[in-house]
């Protein structure tokens, strides 16, 4: 599995770069700025990059701006973000285009190598990771700007949207919550007709589906 990976701090670049290694990835590209990163992404077509948000020049979104860019030239391109904070704005356009493959961790939740390349491979196999801070900033917010909807939904429902929204199975939000999968496929198809969203049986569209939903509204 191909990666491109962009860190502009030269000991955290270099010690992604050996982790990735360990597990089996191969690094076709890694960069510290974000003319360098546009580059290696339209020139290399990597499996998936792995985007720290802020990068030279401007260090403001530079990194997260090519990933949108190179989205938008190559659909369903797979973005796993790395950021010290949740950008909203653009952390709802990644999630919201709707072609999948797309992750968004912070980097001070990262607790380990397992965790991290699991996030990886999901991300690169068209599914979703997404730090649950980055989720609840996502909902609080747009129930904020519109709250009927998300009123409808109890909290136990509310709980499970956000797990599924991490890109959690049934199964594995069954366990966390210390119920039934049969339990949770109940709350799964009670969230969809109260958001009115068709459900679904693959699990990164409908998380995707309710992200989109969450992020431009009825």
């Amino acid at each position: 599995m191909r990666v491109v990976l962009a860190e502009d701090l030269f000991l955290l670049r270099d010690g992604l770069v050996r982790l990735l290694q360990a597990h089996g990835f191969e690094i076709a590209a890694a960069v510290e700025s974000g003319p360098e990163l546009e580059r290696a992404l339209a020139e290399l077509e990597p499996d998936v990059a792995v985007v720290d948000v802020r990068l030279p020049p401007t260090h403001t979104d530079e990194g997260l701006q090519c990933a949108l860019g190179a989205r938008r030239a190559r659909p369903g391109l797979p973005v796993l973000v790395l950021s010290q904070h949740v950008e909203q704005l653009y952390a709802r356009e990644l999630l919201a285009d709707g072609d999948g493959g797309v992750g968004y961790l912070l980097k001070d939740r990262v607790f380990d190598a397992e965790q991290f390349t699991d996030a990886v491979r999901r991300v690169a196999a068209g599914g979703t990771a997404m730090d649950p801070q980055v989720i609840q900033q996502l909902l609080a917010r747009r129930a904020a700007e519109d709250r009927r909807p998300l009123d409808r939904l109890t909290p136990r429902e509310r709980e499970v949207l956000e797990l599924m929204a991490q890109g959690r199975s049934n199964a594995a939000i069954a366990a966390q919550l210390v119920v039934t999968e049969r339990a949770i496929a109940k709350h799964t198809s009670n969230i969809f007709a109260k958001l009115d969203l068709e459900v679904s049986d693959d699990d990164n569209r409908r998380v995707l589906a309710v992200l989109a939903y969450l992020d431009q509204g009825r």
